[in-house]
């Protein structure tokens, strides 16, 4: 999950498919035009402001390993989660897993992302 504003496209600009999500809010998957693979996603609370990169596109991802498991109610038993890494039936909450830098870039993000809430909503 990163600031929009702090990722550069190298290539052709990605296929925008906006999909059905379990919280009806839905979101919008950006897949290279070309292979299909998505890239990143943008969820309806901060929409486009901020990326969820799949770490797998990315040139080193096994510099990225997950710092939190998250929705592990619904994961198959034969997945195994490393100890060392927290692990949450659903999701969590911010406060207690992130850093004090992510928690501060979220808060300088706040105002951007309200604007843009706003703005949906009077669009509804």
């Amino acid at each position: 999950m990163i600031e929009a504003d702090r990722v550069t496209e190298l290539g052709q600009p990605p296929e925008l498919v906006n999909t059905p999500s379990e919280s009806g809010s839905g979101q919008v998957i950006a897949r290279c035009p070309n292979c299909r693979v998505a890239v990143w996603s943008n969820y309806a609370g901060a929409g486009p402001l901020v990326k969820f990169i799949r770490v797998g596109t990315l040139d080193n991802p096994d510099l990225l390993p997950p710092d939190i498991h998250i929705f592990t109610a619904t994961r198959q038993p034969w997945v195994v989660l490393p100890e060392g890494v927290p692990a949450v039936a659903e999701y969590y909450e911010r406060e207690k897993y992130w850093s004090p830098q992510s928690l501060a870039r979220r808060q300088a993000l706040q105002p951007l992302v309200e604007a843009y809430q706003a703005a949906k909503n009077s669009e509804a």
